[in-house]
This record gives structure tokens, C-alpha cells and sequence, in this order.
């Protein structure tokens, strides 16, 4: 197997020791195939200890110590997505994936490039959009092969032959599990636009919201749009997906109306695009993540489960 391709954005610390260097890149691509911050930690550190379980020699007769761990946090990932559908079906209410602030580990360096260099313009998924809260959701509908495919192909631009090393299939096998997936993701998420153009209507969107303006709210929503909350049965959430224009922008009313003095929504950055954060009396219950298409808010992904806001809680 060759040695990993390091994306421009997640390159290995030079001044840290070759095999810790790793962790930051291991975790990013567990993150994406996870959606979940907590459970790509415990899959990287699972990673670390097979390596250190090693005997020095062991290790020794390893030509690439990056494309092994790569290997093993891979293999390690697709054993927790093989049974994350039986988890989430006890999950309460909808599970969606856990959104990261601005400091997370894939904004070090230069986003929205890419190692693969295809030769077609199309047949790749960027670094913002791989980390997008819309493109996370669609990979939860893929299955794992899918996922995995897609995510070493097409984010971190390792060869189909490595990762039919990895999942124990044929390359062929593999680019066609990622060409499915790519179809998937271009099928359901048009281009978003500039992101000046996005993060001015999530202004737009949270200025009408604190003035409680139903109309407002109405035409700067798509028609069928959709409102999606998260709150693990630890908070109230609304249990199903709330569909359409009105019935979102009467929704939101509601809750401004109901909400307390000290409640603040601020603009922040969510997985790489613009969001709201919501905070009450300084600590955060709340964060939101936005897809807009065609000048509309098409999806809205409110996070309201506190073990999945630990990231924006911390410090």
C-alpha cells in the first residue's frame, strides 16, 4: 500500500513525533465518516493503542506507519457505522451529526482544495463541502463502503487501489461505491453560492427571527423547506422534521415569543459555513446549521443536545 496522501489543510505537525503528527488527520477523517466529534476521538485513540500494542520490532517492519494507521482507523470506523443503525434506532427523536465551531481540525490550512486532482472538475467533493453540515447528512443515508469510498477518494485522495486494500474489495468495486456516492451528494445538494452570499441571509434570517417577523422568516425559507432539531431526549425538541415555509417560520415565532430575556443568537461559523449560535445566560443550548439554495434556506439543523455541543461549550 502506498503512503497516505496528506490533504494541504491537515498536514502533519513537523515538530511533533512522526506517528503522534497523525492524530489531527486521523481525526478529521473519523469525523467525517462518523459525524461524530466523540466517537472519531475514541476511534483514533483505539487506532493508537493497536499501534503501541505492538512490539518496537513489530512496528519496525511497517514501511508506511501513516497508511497503517489510516488502514486501521478506517476499519475501525466502518465497524462503528456497521452497527450505528441499530443505535440510532434507539436513538430519541432525529440524530443528526455533531456540528464543530471554526477552530476544528480541518481549518489549518488551505480550504477548499483537494489532492486528487481529477482530470473532471466534478468528479471530486472539496474540503468545505466534506464538512458541510448538509453534505454530513447525506453520507448518513450511504451506506458504509459508500461513505468510506467517498471520503478517502475524493477528501483525502488516496488511489481506489489502497482502498480496496483497506475494505477488502476490488478497486473497481471501490470507484464505483464513491461515483454512487458523488451522484448521491450532487443529486441532493445544489451549489449554496458565495459564502457572502449565504452568510447574509442567515443575517437576514436571525434578524428577522429576533424581531419575530413571520413574513420575513416565510421569504427567506424555501416553500419546502425543512427544520430538523436534535435533542437526544435530554432537552425538548420537536420529535419529527418540520416541513414547509409558514409551518417553520410560525414555529420559530413561537419560540422567540417563549423564550427567556437572557437568551442571545449570535452569527457564528458551523462546520465551515455560516450558523447561529444560541446561548443562554452565557452558556450555549443551542447551535444551528443552514443548506440555502437558489437565494433560499432550504434545511435547518438546530443541535440541541449538550453532549453533542461539547465543542462549543469547552473554553
Amino acid at each position: 500500500m502506498t503512503d497516505h496522501v496528506t490533504t494541504h489543510h491537515e498536514k502533519p505537525d513537523a515538530g511533533l513525533d512522526p506517528i503522534i503528527s497523525e492524530r489531527q488527520r486521523l481525526t478529521g477523517l473519523a469525523y467525517r465518516l462518523l459525524g461524530s466529534l466523540t466517537e472519531a476521538e475514541d476511534a483514533v485513540q483505539e487506532t493508537y493503542a493497536r499501534w503501541y500494542a505492538m512490539s518496537r520490532r513489530q512496528q519496525d517492519t511497517i514501511a508506511s506507519p501513516g497508511a497503517w494507521l489510516t488502514t486501521v482507523a478506517t476499519r475501525v470506523c466502518l465497524d462503528l457505522l456497521r452497527s450505528a443503525r441499530v443505535r440510532r434506532e434507539r436513538y430519541v427523536g432525529q440524530w443528526l451529526p455533531e456540528p464543530l465551531p471554526e477552530q476544528a481540525t480541518w481549518n489549518n490550512g488551505h480550504p477548499g482544495t483537494t489532492t486528487t486532482n481529477p482530470t473532471d472538475p466534478a468528479d471530486h467533493v472539496t474540503l468545505d463541502e466534506s464538512v458541510s453540515m448538509a453534505f454530513l447528512v447525506v453520507l448518513e443515508s450511504m451506506t458504509p463502503a459508500q461513505r468510506v469510498a467517498l471520503i478517502l477518494h475524493d477528501v483525502f485522495g488516496y488511489p481506489f487501489a489502497d482502498i480496496a486494500q483497506i475494505t477488502g474489495r476490488t478497486p473497481a468495486a471501490c470507484r464505483e461505491l464513491a461515483s454512487t456516492a458523488r451522484r448521491r451528494v450532487r443529486g441532493t445538494l445544489p451549489s449554496q453560492g458565495p459564502a457572502a452570499h449565504q452568510a447574509r441571509i442567515v443575517r437576514d434570517f436571525k434578524r428577522a427571527w429576533d424581531a419575530r417577523d413571520i413574513n420575513a422568516l416565510v421569504s427567506l425559507l424555501a416553500p419546502g423547506a425543512t427544520f430538523t432539531v436534535d435533542g437526544g431526549g435530554v432537552v425538548a425538541a420537536a420529535r419529527h422534521p418540520i416541513q414547509g415555509s409558514e409551518e417553520i417560520a410560525r414555529y420559530l415565532t413561537d419560540l422567540a415569543t417563549l423564550a427567556p430575556a437572557s437568551l442571545t443568537i449570535s452569527e457564528r461559523t458551523v462546520n465551515h459555513q455560516a450558523g447561529l449560535l444560541i446561548e443562554h445566560a452565557g452558556v450555549t443550548v443551542a447551535v444551528y446549521a443552514f443548506n440555502i439554495a437558489d437565494g433560499h434556506i432550504t434545511h435547518i439543523w438546530a443541535m440541541r443536545n449538550p453532549y453533542k455541543l461539547r465543542p462549543w461549550t469547552a473554553g
